[in-house]
């Protein structure tokens, strides 16, 4: 196996007994850092400050990584113009920020019998959306309990 001391100089290529002595003698430990590679890769260094170093490496890891939420911009049946583009703002904020965005309109009563009214509604939501900033359709529109629903993001 090749050995690396604990201040970073390569020892070479040792066998098991000989590099377990060297450890042993300075009082610190023999950690295989890596076993794809032919001979594997070995340290001597303390195991303690070793599996410290390599949670604080996991943790930035994970701490740098962002997750995407998912937003929700609910629109109504008969929602104005102007309403239409402050939403069509609030999805293009929210898309930049890389979220996802589920865009449901919601159907009250005899609405529920106008579904075609309201895909028009969402097609009009998407062209107003398309001025702002540019998407992909992550789920197609579902017919849903209380009216339909889609989800978008950033492309």
């Amino acid at each position: 196996m090749r050995v690396i001391d604990e201040t970073g100089k390569q020892l070479g290529v040792l066998g098991l007994e000989e590099a377990l002595r060297l450890a042993y003698e300075r009082n610190l430990d023999l950690i295989q850092v890596t076993e794809k590679v032919d001979p594997p890769v070995c340290k001597i260094m303390d195991y303690g400050k070793y599996s410290y170093q390599e949670k604080k490496k996991t943790h930035t890891a994970t701490k740098k990584q962002k997750t995407s939420e998912l937003k929700g911009i609910r629109l109504t049946f008969n929602i104005g113009q102007h309403d239409m583009e402050t939403r069509a703002r609030q999805a293009e904020k929210f898309l930049k920020e890389g979220d996802k965005v589920r865009i449901d309109i919601v159907l009250r009563g005899r609405e529920k019998a106008l579904g075609n009214f309201a895909r028009e509604k969402i097609g009009k939501f998407l062209e107003v959306l398309q001025g702002f900033v540019l998407y992909k359709i992550e789920r197609e529109l579902k017919k849903e309990m209380r009216g339909f629903s889609m989800i978008i993001s950033k492309q």
